[in-house]
């Protein structure tokens, strides 16, 4: 057992989550973990219940069916019969989609359907689209009309194939994802990734990333936090759909093999420790998280300005760092080098142990790695 067993895995770090949906269940699971949450929704969910287009798309299904109906997201599927019972519809849309294949992309998709007292043809074990473009197509389907309801935003790429079997393709929008009403959260959310001061961003659908680095570009900071998300911050998606957004700026991204709020907080409670090296200092094992230190298997909460000397420390553990270059690490610090010796007081308070920083007189402040470590960790973290 590892000596920070204790310790909760995501203690000491803050996520970022994007979720419109589901905020309330992801922000509980990642908090249960230990991890602090910065809650900013970058879409919000339109639904169409008045929408003309939603209307008119309904009626041309009701007076002449498609050969095939996929329904794609369970919120989606049930939006639609909501929506259609509101019209007065609803029970001849059902009785429509009784007499068609109908596909359904995943387990909660498929219960959706049986709620609504339909059955589905098939589903795919793997949740994903592009199974379900696997069999339309092997099936064939020149000729045919496939409707397909769309969670969100449009399917190009599925939509394009099957027309270019020979397909006709309806679109169903139940639902659109806009922007938020109010966009401070996202700023806030923007900034703190502009200046690492979340250690994770969780994505749960494909235009909430798009939404994301769209608001970026608008600000005149796409290249900035492309840059932290290649470097220091963990893009973490529910899946590969979710994750081709930011994939298309060449931002690497890490999914779970299950396309799941939970393997998603697992996933971000394995990775995020995973990336801190432990330190030997000054006798102690010390773990540099985002807005904490575990020194010797116990969490200790770090201030803003004593956690900025500290990564600047760490960067050369054991290496001299002057007051000039801590200074400039220093958010908003000015150009008074007695603001190091104040913050540097207080982090070695938070620390709880004062040997940890050592002082080289008329020169700066260093780790005191242990002597043994030197050559190991020469080369910064």
């Amino acid at each position: 057992m590892s000596e920070s067993a204790e310790v909760a895995p995501l203690a000491g770090f803050t996520v970022g989550v994007t979720a419109a949906r589901r905020a309330d269940e992801l922000t509980a699971l990642l908090e249960r973990r230990g991890a602090a949450v910065l809650r900013a929704p970058v879409l919000r969910i339109v639904p169409l219940s008045d929408d003309a287009e939603l209307l008119a798309t309904t009626k041309r299904l009701i007076d002449d069916a498609p050969d095939v109906v996929v329904a794609t997201t369970a919120i989606g599927f049930r939006g639609w019969i909501e929506a259609a019972d509101g019209w007065g519809l609803g029970e001849a849309l059902l009785r429509g989609l009784g007499g068609v294949e109908l596909l359904a992309r995943g387990p909660k998709v498929r219960g959706a359907v049986r709620a609504a007292g339909l059955t589905e043809a098939w589903s795919p074990a793997s949740e994903s689209m592009a199974e379900v473009l696997e069999r339309l197509l092997e099936e064939g389907v020149e000729g045919r009309c496939v409707a397909v309801q769309l969670h969100g935003e449009p399917l190009p790429g599925f939509s394009e194939s099957l027309r270019a079997a020979g397909a006709t393709v309806v679109a169903v929008p139940v639902y659109r994802w806009m922007p938020p009403e109010d966009l401070a959260p996202v700023d806030r959310l923007l900034d703190a990734v502009l200046t690492r001061g979340l250690d994770a961003v969780s994505f749960t659908s494909a235009p909430a990333a798009a939404s994301l680095l769209k608001r970026a570009e608008q600000r005149g900071r796409l290249d900035e936090l492309l840059d932290a998300f290649r470097t220091d911050v963990l893009a973490a998606c529910v899946g590969p759909v979710t994750a081709l957004p930011l994939q298309g700026h060449d931002v690497p991204t890490r999914q779970p093999e299950r396309f799941r709020l939970g393997p998603l907080v697992q996933l971000i409670a394995s990775e995020l420790p995973g990336r801190v090296r432990p330190l030997p200092v000054a006798g102690h094992r010390v773990e540099i998280r985002g807005h904490a230190a575990v020194v010797d298997g116990t969490l200790r909460p770090v201030p803003p300005a004593g956690m900025a000397l500290l990564r600047c420390l760490a960067r050369r553990p054991g290496w001299v760092v002057s007051r000039a270059d801590l200074l400039r690490a220093l958010p908003g610090a000015g150009r008074d080098e007695h603001a190091v010796e104040t913050a540097m007081a207080r982090l070695r308070t938070a620390l709880g142990s004062p040997k940890l920083v050592q002082t080289v007189v008329k020169r700066g402040y260093r780790l005191a790695l242990d002597p043994h470590a030197d050559e190991k960790y020469a080369g910064g973290v």
